[in-house]
């Protein structure tokens, strides 16, 4: 059962069991909301409905639910053309195939997005505290950034894959 679906079962029983008290609890209270960042542009403040049609279920379920695919699943961990990494939601540009790396983690990392590419929120999920990134455009959620990358920067930007197109140069 994936880490998604478990937040979910668990908020479920505890709001029949205790009501309320939820919403006090931050990683389920997050699961309930559950929606990615409100776009910055205007025009791609979409529907529910608008982005079903424009996803596919998996790439829904992280872009506009905050989900996480699987590590390892996406084809995009082999991907080592020369390049630009767009939001699959918006085909905003994000990532430059020059700032990838090979974290081991199993899905595409990155040292470094492009200028204004993301914007960052605090996520309370896991109880820890972690940096979250959208897209700047659209508000989808794109992944995690953390301090364990390699230089120049020291960040890891860890993208979900099917939130990500890869388009050649």
């Amino acid at each position: 059962m994936a880490l998604h679906s478990r937040r979910a079962l668990i908020g479920q029983l505890l709001q029949r069991w205790r009501g309320p008290v939820v919403a006090l609890i931050p990683f389920l209270a997050a699961e309930r909301a559950g929606a990615a960042s409100k776009a910055l542009d205007p025009a791609w403040d979409l529907s529910e409905a608008e982005w079903k049609k424009r996803l596919s279920p998996a790439a829904f379920a992280v872009l506009r639910r905050e989900g996480t695919e699987r590590s390892f699943s996406s084809p995009l961990n082999q991907e080592h053309r020369s390049g630009i990494f767009v939001c699959a939601g918006c085909r905003l540009p994000l990532f430059s195939s020059k700032a990838k790396f090979d974290s081991g983690t199993g899905w595409p990392s990155f040292w470094q997005p492009l200028n204004q590419a993301v914007v960052t929120k605090l996520d309370f999920k896991l109880i820890v505290p972690r940096s979250e990134y959208h897209c700047r455009r659209c508000g989808g959620h794109q992944g995690h950034v953390f301090n364990d990358g390699p230089r120049p920067t020291g960040k890891r930007y860890c993208n979900n894959g099917v939130a990500l197109a890869f388009v050649p140069n």
